[in-house]
């Protein structure tokens, strides 16, 4: 194989794996997509996936109680007809098993695996002026070249755990929310402290509760949230969705927010009705 010389934490000469057209790094929602769509149209694709399997945030995102803030008829792919017609969500908001199932399900079914390399992480990439190519160096001391490089890796891939002072030489067990073991925790019998009460917390402390023999929660800033009304999807709601998919991607494109479409929307504005209209409007909703 042909050398190159990079200067990423020092010179060293590393083997040249593959060239492609493009590189994604990242294998969820939109690192799926990208592969199927650049392969559609004749380029040719390596993907990078830090993951042991496809799933981006559903992958690493473990803890109990994850699941979307969005409607699982509305979280998924728009872009297959066959495939929105064959696939059955069972909950309002779908949990992380079955969102990982699904992502798990279209790659299978789009073979996309095949493109990219999983247990892999990409520690840098160079771009050559002269040659019009990135260098992208992964973990494994191999470069791949390509045109073009697209980061397909989220808003929420990076777990950060606070310089707590202690935090060290503390002898219980300490987990993190976005890195999750893959087998689960059993907190029956022990004293259990979360810290924080963003989204993950919401979600992961009902159900430690009810495990743990104590928890204690330590917040920063108070967190509102709404009830989030999830229910099983009846068998008739279904149809009723799957007979008019096109309008209602065609209608939640058209919301500000890109979705929502099958939430009520108030006629006017929060501010621009009085308190009494608004706090009933509030405590209705």
């Amino acid at each position: 194989m042909p050398k190159l010389r990079i200067g990423v934490g020092g010179e060293r000469e590393v083997s040249v794996e593959q060239e492609a057209d493009v590189v994604v790094v990242g294998a969820g929602f939109a690192g799926l997509y990208l592969h199927h769509r650049l392969r559609g149209s004749g380029w040719t694709v390596q993907g990078f996936e830090a993951g042991h399997d496809v799933g981006g945030t559903w992958y690493w995102n473990r803890y109990p109680g994850a699941r979307c803030d969005v409607e699982s008829v509305e979280y998924s792919y728009s872009f297959d007809e066959n495939l929105q017609q064959e696939w059955v969500w069972k909950e309002r908001y779908a949990p992380q098993p079955e969102i990982l199932a699904y992502l798990e399900h279209v790659a299978d079914r789009f073979d996309l695996r095949r493109d990219i390399r999983f247990d892999t992480r990409v520690l840098g990439a160079d771009f050559d002026e002269t040659a019009d190519r990135w260098r992208v160096r992964t973990d494994d001391d191999q470069v791949t070249v390509c045109r073009f490089l697209v980061m397909a890796t989220g808003c929420l891939s990076s777990a950060t755990t606070p310089a707590i002072e202690g935090i060290d030489t503390f002898a219980g067990e300490e987990y993190h929310t976005g890195q999750w073991p893959h087998e689960g925790v059993d907190f029956t019998g022990k004293r259990v402290a979360v810290i924080g009460t963003g989204s993950s917390a919401i979600q992961s402390i009902p159900l430690i509760a009810q495990q743990a023999e104590q928890l204690y929660v330590f917040q920063r800033t108070a967190t509102f949230s709404v009830p989030a009304h999830n229910r099983p999807l009846t068998e008739e709601e279904i149809a009723e969705i799957k007979a008019d998919y096109d309008g209602l991607r065609e209608r939640s494109r058209q919301m500000v927010v890109g979705f929502g479409s099958r939430v009520p929307t108030a006629e006017s504005g929060a501010l621009e009705v009085s308190d009494e209209e608004r706090r009933a409007e509030f405590e209705r909703r």
